[in-house]
């Protein structure tokens, strides 16, 4: 019997589209001898939608057209069984049923552990990090503060919120002075390049703020390195068995790798886009042996102190001048699941997935043996409030 596999993607987030892409990309590659792949879609506006012209990205490009041929569902728990129910005035039907989800989704609001959160909640098995890990990978400052906590390296940097801002704008600005131009802007819990700029002075900087407050009340600023080498390694596994992939260097065009590098290239005019594939790389990176394997042994560390489940792309700044390795920032659920830097290794697409699903399956397992709450039930014989103060 196959397994059903519901794999979710889209959502409230601006990396909506890149998570339509990674999503069918993925969908394409899964072993269809193994496994009934169920695609459940979220629009922008929260909403959920099972059927199979979901599957077709040409479809995406009348979103309202689309979704009138969906089924609208909820995603619920009956019994033993996951079910997507469309509910009609008083009567439910069973849409459809999964054995275990596969989030392919990107950004806030989804990537960042509200997803998962809401799967632990139901108890469904599903793939990839925890609302723990998910939510660390998302938050650029907390996440740098937990790497300095273990030693691992991280770029100069100044974070702030938007009210701190405007009550404190020269004193902010004198501290992103201190630490020297050229520096990045970034919007704290993005992702796919959005509302970040590389900026060369404070005219620039003012600028790039209010882009990035357009995007997030959290903002950090960080350090620019020259003589910049771009460097990202994907690990897949769990925190106590993982592997790492091949490296790549990727090429930009511009100061920094734009979310135009990453999903549109040169092909906007004509035909779809190919998500993170799309992007200019040399694979395996063209760095010395002993900066691959710093690189590689940092990956494992930084998919350990996250907690990290799944697939997950690390990616990393580099001086050439001298060979400074800077953790910039894990991929939770990265573009494209970094699929073409496994394929160097042997590991095809649809092997990759096979094993994402069965680390996801396994984690679950796992903690179904531990204890999450007790049998027992205190309240048998609770009398009620009254007087009841300090007796628990």
């Amino acid at each position: 019997m196959k397994l059903r596999v519901g794999v979710v993607f889209g959502g409230p987030s601006v990396e909506h589209e890149v998570s339509v892409i990674s999503a069918l990309q993925a969908i394409q590659h899964m072993n269809q001898e193994k496994y009934d792949v169920v695609p459940i879609y979220i629009s922008k506006n929260r909403e959920w939608y099972c059927g199979s012209e979901l599957r077709e990205i040409s479809n995406y490009q009348d979103i309202p057209k689309l979704l009138q041929q969906l089924n609208p569902v909820n995603f619920v728990r009956m019994g033993n069984e996951f079910c997507l129910v469309r509910t009609t005035g008083l009567f439910r039907k069973v849409v459809d049923t999964v054995d275990v989800v596969f989030p392919i989704v990107h950004g806030q609001n989804v990537e960042d552990g509200s997803l998962v959160g809401f799967f632990e909640t139901l108890g469904v098995p599903y793939v990839g990090s925890n609302v723990l890990a998910s939510s660390l990978g998302q938050d650029k400052v907390i996440m740098k503060q937990v790497f300095e906590s273990q030693d691992i390296p991280v770029v100069d940097y100044v974070w702030f919120l938007e009210n701190d801002y405007y009550e404190s704008k020269k004193s902010i600005l004198k501290d992103i002075k201190k630490m020297g131009y050229p520096v990045v802007v970034k919007p704290a819990r993005l992702g796919s390049s959005v509302g970040i700029h590389f900026v060369k002075d404070e005219s620039e900087l003012l600028v790039a703020l209010e882009d990035a407050f357009v995007y997030d009340k959290k903002i950090v600023v960080e350090k620019a390195i020259s003589n910049l080498i771009e460097v990202n390694c994907s690990v897949l596994g769990t925190m106590d068995q993982m592997e790492v992939s091949e490296l790549e260097e990727v090429l930009s065009s511009h100061d920094i790798l734009t979310f135009q590098d990453k999903y549109v290239g040169e092909g906007k005019s004509g035909g779809s886009s190919k998500g993170m594939v799309n992007t200019s790389r040399i694979i395996p990176a063209n760095i010395e042996k002993e900066l691959e394997t710093q690189v590689k042994d940092l990956s494992k560390k930084v998919f350990r102190t996250l907690n990290l489940s799944g697939v997950v792309r690390i990616d990393y700044l580099i001086d050439s001048k001298t060979h400074e390795v800077f953790v910039n920032e894990p991929n939770i659920i990265p573009g494209s699941l970094a699929f073409y830097l496994w394929e160097p290794k042997g590991k095809k697409y649809s092997q990759l997935l096979d094993e994402m699903i069965s680390y996801g399956i396994r984690e679950y397992k796992e903690k179904s043996k531990k204890t999450t709450c007790f049998d027992t039930n205190i309240l048998d014989n609770f009398g009620g409030l009254k007087g009841s103060k300090g007796k628990l």
